[in-house]
């Protein structure tokens, strides 16, 4: 195999036409001949430069409205020749075929036209067929081309080309066809995905990431993924496995609320959560709800973050702090302990599905995004809670639906006070929550309590009441129902069954 190899020729077919001029000129600074078709070859040619068209190696124009272009041996034999194999070489001279040394392809936008129309028609258009057969063929042949499968890999190209003057190394090439496979395979799934019967969950396969170690410090660990999508890293260490549950289950918490809200978690469970007008208050209230599992929790919250509001946080230890927003002031602030983590939150999407290992298999499900509203409920007891009573039973369900299962919340005045969380009995998890509130001296007169799922005895209800709680709110289907209902009517206890059971393992 040979190792160092001269690009003197390249074909350029690509759809998105921005960050290609510069490479452009690198090439016809180095005589390399571009080589391009359609739409590329005009772009090329309104920026001054000389283009070899394909038509004019093919001797065939551009056929059925486009479908068929490069797909000829004239341009595969090109790319696929090997060049140290004589009857290759041999081959090459006899059907005059020009060597293409680089191919450098950007797919037609499957991905966005799906998102942008429903129109299979237009879809189908949209499934790229010579640039995938030209990035699989140069990238088999990487012993002697060069593959640049996406816009991704441009920067790579522009150092080969500035540095290198176009000389690449075996190392260089083979790299460049795994970023090529991996291009390939991840446009195949996407078109699959269209066609498929079943919803299959998006797995993305680049870039994997190595983190400082797994769940614990003798666990290796990875991240498969981009971040940059979600959120840009202000300051900080670099994130590490715990970090990205962490934020994880905190923006999927965090989209539940309309109205300004910070949560603070810990193991992926909510020990403070408030909603507010006021930015700082809702800092206060979700301190006040935990203050010591507080300690080195992660933040998020989704409001800006301002000085002065920067000046109350900055009085505990944590490690993140998510935002949509950071005032200059407030990042002076807390770049002096620059290892805690600044992340300025985007506009951001979850993936309607979920994934974990199971059994060395895959176990997907839909995410549950089913959020209940007054709609939703059915008021069981003879007592109907009062507005303010609602609007906390709503806040509560919404917080318990994101902590693991046995899970029981308790609310007042939008304010998390108090949590059960994975316990293995409904009654522990009541216990515990009370306990919890109890122990930061809240007073559970008026508050409203969330399970994620039903009672299965009055037990729970009782203990509840005794407390203080006075409204409850649950998914409802236990056979002892009525025990639970009936002792709210005894104690003139307020009750709403939603119908949907929120459990989180």
């Amino acid at each position: 195999m040979q190792n160092e190899i001269q690009i003197k020729s390249a074909l350029i077919s690509i759809y998105h036409k921005e960050n290609i001029e510069g490479i452009i000129h690198k090439l016809a600074a180095l005589n390399i001949q571009i080589i391009s078709t359609g739409g590329t070859k005009e772009y090329i040619e309104t920026l001054g430069y000389k283009v070899t068209s394909v038509e004019d190696l093919t001797s065939y124009p551009s056929m059925l409205g486009g479908r068929v272009k490069t797909l000829h041996p004239a341009i595969m034999g090109g790319i696929l020749y090997r060049r140290e194999n004589n009857q290759d070489l041999e081959e090459i001279v006899k059907y005059q075929i020009t060597p293409i040394d680089l191919v450098i392809v950007d797919l037609y936008p499957f991905e966005d036209t799906i998102k942008q129309t429903s129109d299979e028609n237009e879809i189908i258009e949209k499934i790229d067929i010579g640039g995938i057969s030209l990035i699989r063929a140069a990238a088999k042949n990487y012993n002697d081309v060069v593959i640049i499968p996406s816009q991704n890999e441009y920067s790579y190209l522009h150092q080969i080309l500035d540095q290198q003057k176009g000389i690449t190394t075996l190392e260089q090439r083979k790299y460049l066809a795994k970023k090529a496979f991996e291009t390939s395979a991840a446009y195949d799934r996407l078109i699959y995905n269209y066609f498929a019967d079943t919803p299959f969950l998006n797995i993305p396969l680049s870039p994997i990431n190595s983190l400082r170690y797994g769940e614990n410090p003798h666990q290796k660990g990875w991240y498969i993924g981009n971040t940059s999508d979600i959120f840009d890293k202000i300051q900080g260490q670099e994130l590490s496995y715990n970090n990205l549950l962490d934020i994880d289950a905190g923006l999927h918490l965090l989209k539940e609320f309309d109205e300004p809200t910070l949560a603070i978690l810990k193991h992926n469970n909510t020990c403070g959560l408030a909603s507010d007008p006021n930015p700082i208050i809702a800092w206060e209230k979700a301190l006040a709800g935990d203050p010591v599992s507080a300690f080195g929790g992660v933040i998020v919250c989704n409001f800006n973050i301002d000085l002065t509001l920067a000046q109350k946080i900055d009085t505990i230890f944590f490690e993140i702090l998510v935002a949509p927003h950071f005032e200059t002031s407030a990042i002076e602030l807390f770049n002096k302990k620059q290892k805690r983590i600044l992340l300025k939150l985007k506009n951001w999407n979850s993936t309607t599905y979920t994934l974990r290992s199971a059994l060395n298999g895959l176990l997907i499900e839909e995410r549950d995004l089913h959020t209940e509203n007054i709609e939703h409920f059915k008021f069981v007891t003879n007592s109907i809670p009062n507005d303010n009573e609602i609007n906390d039973l709503i806040f509560a369900n919404k917080i318990v639906k994101h902590t693991k299962s046995n899970a029981i919340i308790i609310v007042k005045n939008k304010q998390l006070i108090g949590s059960g969380i994975g316990q293995t009995s409904r009654v522990d998890a009541v216990k515990h929550a009370i306990e919890k509130a109890q122990t930061f001296h809240h007073n559970l007169e008026g508050a409203v309590l969330a399970s994620d799922a039903f009672f299965p005895f009055a037990d729970s209800i009782e203990i509840a009441h005794k407390a203080g709680i006075q409204s409850f709110i649950q998914p409802g289907g236990s056979i002892r129902d009525k025990d639970s209902i009936d002792y709210c009517n005894q104690k003139k206890l307020s009750m709403i069954f939603t119908n949907f059971r929120h459990f989180k393992h």
